[in-house]
């Protein structure tokens, strides 16, 4: 694959940078011929001419005048064509054409071919495939019926320009001779240099790259740069073996000035059910002391990833993902796996690489989940993130009916361990003074009043079961009646480690406890239906009345998967609330509202909905602090809850508006409120989001959030984009992180430019990440090779 493209990130002035998965862009699909079913051998030859002339004695038959031949799948069009019987030689003139049965098309002056096309020779020839590339040369001998030489070839897979044909192409390589291989399927390249629209920008003396046909080809592939203050310079030359159809294996070493040697090597095998993969890295420092970050100052730093899915049948698969690393800042420090893509940690922090087995089941109606998970933590943590084993989810909707409605059942069953308990400060003292730290020189301050515990030490497990019928009956009014009756029971299990501050929050050692909440409401709408010529509205009240017991243990019992609760028009009408198993909704509630919704007859509609909750009779859930302070201030722990509102509005397919609100009963103050906007058009696309949310102390968050974050992209021509996005903190009043790019795409090249802002953890201690920034740069020739560099600062490349 080539070999030497050293030289052509040269000549561009390529930064030497790691090579990574950046914001990649794509070739466009090219316009290809499809390939022509396989023609019968005959071994008879089919002339048709303006006249044919026989030479019997000589043994040669002449064409002459539009002449079209036909021979075992290859045809052959020109002015004139000669076949000599004895010598079995094909000679075409003037305005040579020959389509192969592979599709290919040879335009020439002259031919001069054995009749089983294995030798000859052509001048003054064009090759057009069936892959949409293109070759050119002055004269092109063929031996052996394998090997053909092009003199003064020049070689692209542009497609040439419909205006002037002439014009030199996007980009091509000439070189002084090109020889082709058909049996090794090889191209190679004698003196050659690489120019865009017809300019020399990369002289190369000699390159090989596999022919337009192959998709997989032992040999080497673009090599990558990399320049960091710990690293140093370093050059990167991948190999890659394909050692079988179904198997290859790709071997990577980076060699650095400050480092030495990086090994890295990925194998991948694809089975009748299935595919596999594994990558390891490893080096032996030169300078342990470069990385500040490593525990232990180590020598060896290295690591193992694999992955794999398999279909047990069309309904069932099963695989795992694995991570081992001999220290957690690895990956980070050389760049490699997840942390290829700094585009993908734009907004997202990555926190920690996932092991896990799974296997997964999906019914017509019916699916099932079951996995085993292992967090490798890269915030230094690790004794605070949990072990999975397992987790398992079951539900299931009955085909049949059961008393005219709709029967469905589910299960889950949560089992977890954990080293050190977790907690999180909520304080402006508790997270100056690190006093929710487990270093933490005063144990006895962490109370609820200054820390939340995100994680309980010890072991948890959980098993439930739920049972939901429903039915709807409508009646001649048109009013719409819904009773349904829930039934779900909670086993709960739990050992936890009688550590500094733990009783504080729940009582330690083993406790067993059984939950059941059954539960029987009514749902009632009235829609209202207005027709107008100008559309149609639809005025729709909703009221939902639930009765069921108290939460029995509220607060008392481990809280590790329903610890995310906001309230708003999403949720309103959700029987149970609370976003996990952990937390079960009790006492009796109503919820009322009225959805309005419009369709306009052409096009656009616009949805409105505003409603309150009520807590009737019993405890209030949200009202009972937990460990981690879930639903406290949600807006739901009075009796009467903040108001929701939510209006979406898209008058066509360009634009799409939408809006969240939840307002504070007793004040009227908005105490969370989003925006977005999309709009598409056929040159460029915007979205903006807007969030302004009150604080919540109770969870950590002491002072108003409000943010802005857009992105957008525009088509400045009909092959050239310019991206971006942006998050505004209003608040502080700077903008946090940002990304730009730019790129250039059609059916042959690809160039693309982004710079990206990301945050990444840079220590081994509970220290909050650092804002790095990355330079990316790629380049793209279709069928020579693909590469994508990356440089930058803040801990990372």
């Amino acid at each position: 694959m080539l070999a030497t493209v050293l030289g052509l990130a040269a000549a561009f002035g390529v930064a030497a940078t790691t090579p990574a998965a950046a914001q990649s862009f794509t070739y466009n699909r090219p316009a290809t011929r499809p390939k022509p079913p396989p023609a019968a051998q005959t071994g008879q030859m089919l002339v048709q001419a303006t006249e044919v002339n026989y030479d019997y004695n000589n043994s040669r038959v002449a064409a002459v005048g539009s002449v079209q031949m036909y021979y075992n799948g290859t045809s052959v069009e020109a002015d004139k064509v000669i076949y000599d019987q004895k010598t079995k030689r094909l000679h075409a003139e003037g305005n040579v054409r020959m389509t192969d049965a592979d599709g290919k098309i040879t335009y020439a002056n002259l031919l001069d071919l054995s009749d089983d096309y294995r030798d000859g020779f052509v001048d003054s020839l064009r090759v057009d495939t069936a892959d949409a590339t293109r070759m050119a040369a002055t004269r092109a001998e063929r031996t052996a019926g394998n090997y053909t030489v092009f003199q003064n070839g020049v070689y692209t897979a542009c497609a040439a320009c419909k205006e002037d044909p002439k014009k030199p192409p996007l980009w091509q390589v000439k070189g002084a001779r090109v020889i082709h291989d058909q049996n090794e399927k090889m191209m190679y390249f004698e003196d050659a240099r690489i120019e865009f629209f017809g300019v020399p920008l990369a002289y190369i003396p000699y390159f090989s790259t596999p022919d337009p046909t192959v998709k997989r080809k032992t040999g080497f592939l673009m090599p990558g740069f990399t320049q960091n203050t710990n690293t140093g310079f370093g050059v990167e030359t991948p190999f890659y073996w394909a050692i079988a159809p179904d198997y290859d294996a790709t071997i990577s070493p980076r060699y650095t000035s400050k480092q030495g040697l990086l090994m890295q090597g990925e194998f991948r095998q694809r089975l009748m059910d299935g595919a596999y993969q594994i990558r390891a890295y490893g080096i032996n420092q030169q300078d342990r002391s470069a990385f500040a970050n490593t525990v232990g100052d180590k020598d060896w730093r290295g690591g193992v990833e694999s992955k794999g899915q398999f279909a047990l049948n069309d309904k069932w698969v099963w695989g795992w993902d694995a991570v081992a690393l001999s220290d957690y800042n690895f990956l980070q420090d050389y760049r490699l796996s997840m942390y290829r893509d700094p585009y993908a940690s734009f907004l997202n922090l990555q926190t920690e690489a996932v092991s896990q087995l799974y296997l997964t089941g999906v019914g017509k109606r019916s699916f099932f989940d079951a996995r085993t998970i292992y967090y490798l933590s890269f915030s230094g943590n690790q004794s605070q993130v949990p072990v999975i084993h397992p987790v398992i989810d079951y539900n299931n909707v009955l085909n049949q009916n059961i008393l005219g409605g709709e029967f469905s059942y589910k299960f889950n069953m949560t089992s977890l361990s954990r080293d050190q308990a977790s907690f999180t400060p909520i304080t402006s003292l508790a997270n100056t003074n690190g006093l929710c730290n487990l270093t933490s020189a005063d144990p006895l301050a962490r109370t609820p009043t200054n820390c939340l515990m995100n994680g309980i030490p010890g072991t948890y497990t959980r098993v439930t079961g739920e049972a939901q019928w429903r039915r709807s009956y409508t009646d001649s009014f048109g009013q719409i009646f819904t009773p349904f009756a829930i039934l779900r029971v909670d086993a709960i299990d739990a050992s936890i480690s009688n550590q500094p501050g733990v009783s504080n929050f729940l009582p330690t050692g083993d406790t067993t406890a059984l939950r059941v909440m059954p539960t029987v409401g009514l749902e009632y709408r009235y829609p209202f239906i207005n027709v107008q010529p100008w559309g149609t509205t639809t005025l729709e009240p909703i009221a939902q009345v639930i009765i069921r017991p108290n939460e029995t243990y509220a607060g008392k019992l481990p809280n590790e998967d329903a610890q995310s609760m906001s309230f708003d028009a999403s949720n309103l009408f959700s029987v149970n609330k609370f976003s996990g198993y952990d937390r079960v909704e009790g006492g009796g509630r109503a919820n009322v509202g009225v959805q309005a919704t419009t369709q306009f007859d052409r096009g656009g509609s616009v949805k409105v909905l505003f409603g309150q909750s009520y807590q009737l009779f019993g405890l209030n859930s949200f009202a009972v602090a937990d460990a981690t302070n879930t639903g406290v201030d949600s807006g739901l722990a009075t009796s009467r809850s903040d108001y929701v509102a939510s209006l979406a509005y898209s008058p066509n397919r360009t634009y799409t508006v939408s809006t969240r609100a939840r307002i504070d009963e007793a004040t009227g103050n908005v105490s969370r409120f989003e925006a977005e906007g999309r709009a598409s058009f056929d040159r460029w696309s915007v979205s903006l989001m807007y969030g302004n949310y009150a604080p919540q102390a109770e969870l950590g968050y002491l002072t108003r959030r409000e943010g802005l974050l857009g992105t957008g992209s525009i088509k400045l021509a009909s092959n050239w984009v310019v991206t971006g996005g942006a998050r505004w903190d209003l608040e502080a009043n700077k903008i946090n992180q940002y990304t730009v790019g730019a790129g250039y795409v059609d059916d042959c090249f690809v160039l693309g430019v982004n710079y990206v802002t990301s945050y990444n953890y840079v220590s081994n201690l509970s220290t909050p990440p650092v804002l790095s920034h990355t330079f990316m740069f790629q380049i793209g020739l279709r069928t020579i090779g693909n590469t994508t560099s990356a440089s930058g600062t803040g801990g990372t490349y």
